[in-house]
């Protein structure tokens, strides 16, 4: 095992991704609302950008338009999201999210957050320190260029 001396920055770029994609896979096993990953995801971005037309929230999302209204059209049917035609413009069309949509994402953020915190608990007072200021490094790395 390296220390954090001699590791190379492409063994932590394969350790960081190899880290990221497993919680990222445990905490979607916490989901438990009912909804996939790309709807969760869909639902989250109106929520945070407000209405929104279709192909924005496509744009947003790095999916093609074709997957996102097909996960709108679920979205929609299941009370989560409601489609509202602009007054001024009757050709566009915006989706917004509903409150049986804002409460599917409190649920799914509580259950991630639990899990979360009883991994968390586990650790030692200094482990918390530490993952404290990965997480700021890890979202100035985010904020970083958006596109690859």
């Amino acid at each position: 095992m390296m220390t954090p001396s001699t590791t190379t920055e492409s063994d932590l770029a394969d350790r960081l991704r190899l880290a990221v994609t497993r919680l990222a896979r445990r905490l979607r096993q916490q989901s438990g609302v009912g909804a996939s990953p790309t709807q969760v995801s869909a639902l989250a971005t109106v929520e945070r950008r407000g209405p929104i037309t279709l192909g924005s929230l496509a744009e947003a999302e790095r999916v093609k338009p074709p997957t996102m209204t097909a996960a709108v059209t679920r979205l929609v049917a299941d009370g989560l999201l409601a489609r509202e035609v602009d007054e001024s413009d009757r050709r566009i069309v915006r989706v917004t999210i509903t409150p049986a949509g804002r409460k599917l994402l409190a649920r799914n953020r509580s259950r991630k957050t639990a899990e979360l915190e009883r991994r968390l608990r586990r650790l030692s007072p200094e482990d918390r320190r530490t993952l404290d200021r990965g997480v700021a490094v890890l979202d100035r790395l985010l904020e970083e260029d958006p596109r690859p």
